[in-house]
């Protein structure tokens, strides 16, 4: 059950309405939702009012490099079969956007977080959660994060003897790596696509051997562990060995994965998978992403893709050629102004697509393509690569603040 449900001071009650106050006119203003600068404005007026606002609460909270605001809202459909949630459901996953979604969250029993990397243990200390779900770690852009295995490492200092129950993916090494300080670790087999950083040990840098799904160091003995929970197919198996189906809306094996660590962190607060799952069959889309809008009498399917390993998920679900393809790179503060990463995705895999480039760095993500071998258009606008476009349902494809800027001209 939670914790302390004592009231909050009149410090953090005049912080709570300043906070809302800021938000509101930053709504007014067509800002966006005001969550950012509400939750900076509290912060300010009381630094330590998100562990106030998550006394009370049952917090979990999820972090990765791909894939935690889609396993934030499963998991937070999932626990609404034992009580009321409050969670940053629209991604605003830093200490100001946490903190500004849990002041909405009085009545509830579970806080279920979404947290960025570089803010996990920090967030973990603030706010001493009951679970912390880890789903992959992988490379992305250079000015905003830091190498992969010194973000594991980060993470696993900072998880070293936290009480909260840690729900794992067992099929990526560095997330073994940075979980294995932990005490008490739930292990998932939920896969791992995009293998391209984890080829070394990150316990002692040797070559890793890996035979199929399993991996291991033949340097030093570090191997992935025995899992508890996994993604088979279209079930999920439990500790016991029983299966349960999974029937999402949300499209590709990636949700699927997402699902399973959602029901074993739900199993973990007395949610029977069965119940979890079908829960989760509720989420239509999360923040926009999955949705199909209807924009100049064609219909169009919003995808957000940030970096190699969402990109390589991203291919894996969208309808086969010709379907016709919008891709859309920025390179503003919320993505990353590094683009070296686009030479880490495999664009061969759009060969037989009409593709459509647009956004501020189009030009760079046109040179990449043209090195792939593929044909393609650029465009200047959304209403153009759409008239362009040849018949049929379109598959459009965007980095962090291109996907919003989709996201307004679409009315979505």
């Amino acid at each position: 059950m939670a914790g302390n449900t004592e009231p909050l001071s009149p410090r953090a009650k005049l912080a709570v309405t300043a906070g809302k106050a800021a938000a509101a006119v930053s709504r007014a203003a067509g800002r966006g939702s005001g969550s950012v600068i509400g939750g900076r404005v509290a912060l300010k007026l009381d630094p330590d009012l998100l562990a106030r606002l998550a006394r009370h609460l049952d917090v979990i909270l999820v972090s990765a490099t791909n894939g935690k605001t889609t396993t934030t809202r499963l998991i937070a459909e999932a626990l609404r079969a034992s009580g009321p949630v409050v969670s940053n459901a629209l991604g605003a996953n830093m200490p100001a956007g946490i903190t500004s979604a849990l002041a909405g969250g009085s009545d509830a029993r579970y806080g279920v977080i979404e947290v960025d990397e570089k803010y996990l243990a920090g967030v973990a200390r603030d706010t001493t959660p009951k679970a912390i779900a880890l789903l992959n770690l992988s490379r992305d852009q250079l000015d905003r994060a830091a190498e992969t295995r010194m973000l594991a490492e980060h993470w696993r200092e900072g998880l070293a003897g936290s009480k909260a129950l840690i729900i794992a993916n067992a099929d990526d090494p560095l997330i073994v790596w940075a979980a294995s300080s932990s005490a008490n670790v739930v292990w998932v087999a939920a896969g791992q696509e995009w293998k391209d950083d984890a080829w070394s040990c990150p316990s002692c840098g040797g070559v890793m051997q890996r035979p199929g799904e399993d991996w291991f160091c033949a340097k030093c003995g570090f191997r992935r562990p025995t899992p508890s929970w996994a993604l088979s197919g279209d079930h999920v198996l439990d500790p016991h060995g029983s299966a349960w189906p999974i029937k999402l809306q949300l499209p590709g094996r990636a949700n699927k994965a997402n699902a399973t660590t959602s029901a074993a962190v739900a199993a973990a607060f007395g949610v029977p998978p069965q119940v979890a799952l079908e829960r989760m069959f509720s989420v239509q889309a999360v923040a926009g992403r999955y949705d199909v809008v209807t924009f100049m009498e064609r219909e169009l399917r919003l995808l957000l893709a940030k970096n190699p390993a969402g990109w390589l998920e991203t291919f894996s679900l969208i309808d086969p050629p010709p379907t016709p393809v919008i891709m859309s790179v920025n390179a503003r503060g919320a993505d990353g102004t590094d683009t070296s990463w686009l030479w880490d995705v495999d664009y061969t895999r759009l060969a037989g697509h009409p593709i459509f480039v647009l956004g501020d760095r189009k030009l760079d993500l046109a040179v990449r393509l043209e090195v792939a071998g593929l044909d393609f258009q650029v465009c200047e606008s959304l209403d153009e690569a759409v008239q362009l476009a040849p018949p049929g349902r379109i598959e459009v494809i965007a980095n962090y603040t291109a996907f919003q800027d989709l996201r307004r001209r679409v009315g979505n």
